[in-house]
């Protein structure tokens, strides 16, 4: 029998019962900690947790970002390692193997490894469109990295040392249908367009810039061409351009009728409401009289709480 690594994974939920015991499942032959931090499910999510295994912590949810430096901050974590899992994730048997085989023979200057997600949408796996691979540094050396305090796109980054890539598989495959999918991309936008208004008028503290160092390239490169290209051209245009590049130059149309509902759902539908939303919010903010009223405005347009 193999000797589990030492590493730690952490799965932030809300009403996850669908999605959670594959997830336990599936991390069940090398997770030596599990930890389920819960937004008070109103389903059966916290007793699937304690089923399968994981420790269970509550705790109120904000955003994504603030929820997942919460379980880092308060989870009994005691592994060398830690593992950021969404509940809607899955770690294939080789990923699963590769961590068990690799993780602790790793040399002291490694601190992070990267994973390579694929999408599952509709069962359908989503490999153009420059959706596969998307890497992302997902397993850390315990107190060795942080998570950017974002309210969209955020990600982890080390604090010092260098990545290396695990290539076995580690696919995103949500089970919910297409009410509950553009249900969670409103919201996303809401948060999104926030985010991008709030480096506009610095309401909160200053982001992290991500390096090449201190996170997978491909985030640093999308994050550089989301805010200093996408972001300043009007959202008409910039949605257009980014569906069509994607879906054609990177032959997004391959990916066939399920992947054109993909692509147009998420490539450009949710593109353009975040564009749409940033503008409602610039136009509902642009003569308010104090700091207090602006984000008045922004927390009652978003329903996001800005205490």
């Amino acid at each position: 029998m193999n000797v589990k690594p030492s590493i730690a994974v952490i799965i932030l939920t809300y009403n996850e019962s669908i999605h959670l015991s594959r997830a336990l499942d599936h991390i069940r032959i090398f997770a030596r900690e599990v930890f389920v931090v819960d937004s008070f499910s109103t389903d059966n999510t916290v007793e699937l947790a304690k089923a399968g295994g994981a420790q269970v912590l509550q705790h109120p949810f904000k955003h994504q970002a603030q929820q997942f430096q919460w379980a880092l901050e308060n989870a009994p974590i005691t592994s060398d390692w830690v593992m950021r899992l969404d509940a809607d994730e899955i770690i294939e048997s080789d990923l699963a193997q590769e961590i068990t085989a690799k993780l602790d023979t790793l040399p002291p200057d490694i601190n992070g490894v990267n994973l390579n997600r694929k999408t599952i949408f509709q069962g359908k796996f989503i490999r153009f469109g420059g959706r596969y691979p998307l890497t992302l540094l997902r397993i850390w050396r315990r107190g060795k990295a942080k998570i950017e305090d974002r309210w969209m796109d955020e990600h982890i980054y080390l604090t010092e040392g260098r990545t290396v890539t695990f290539h076995g598989g580690f696919a995103d495959h949500n089970l919910f249908d297409l009410t509950a999918f553009t249900t969670k991309h409103n919201s996303y936008a809401s948060r999104e367009a926030l985010d991008v208004l709030n480096r506009r008028l610095h309401l909160f503290e200053p982001r992290v810039e991500l390096t090449r160092e201190s996170t997978a390239k491909q985030a640093k490169i999308k994050r550089f061409f989301k805010e200093y290209v996408y972001n300043r051209l009007p959202f008409e245009i910039s949605t257009i351009v980014y569906f069509l590049f994607r879906y054609v130059f990177q032959m997004g149309f391959l990916d066939g009728r399920k992947g054109f509902s993909y692509h147009v759902l998420q490539g450009f539908w949710y593109r353009f409401l975040v564009g749409a939303k940033l503008r409602e919010l610039e136009e509902a903010v642009k003569d308010a009289a104090s700091e207090g009223e602006v984000r008045s405005e922004i927390a009652r347009l978003t329903r996001q709480s800005l205490t």
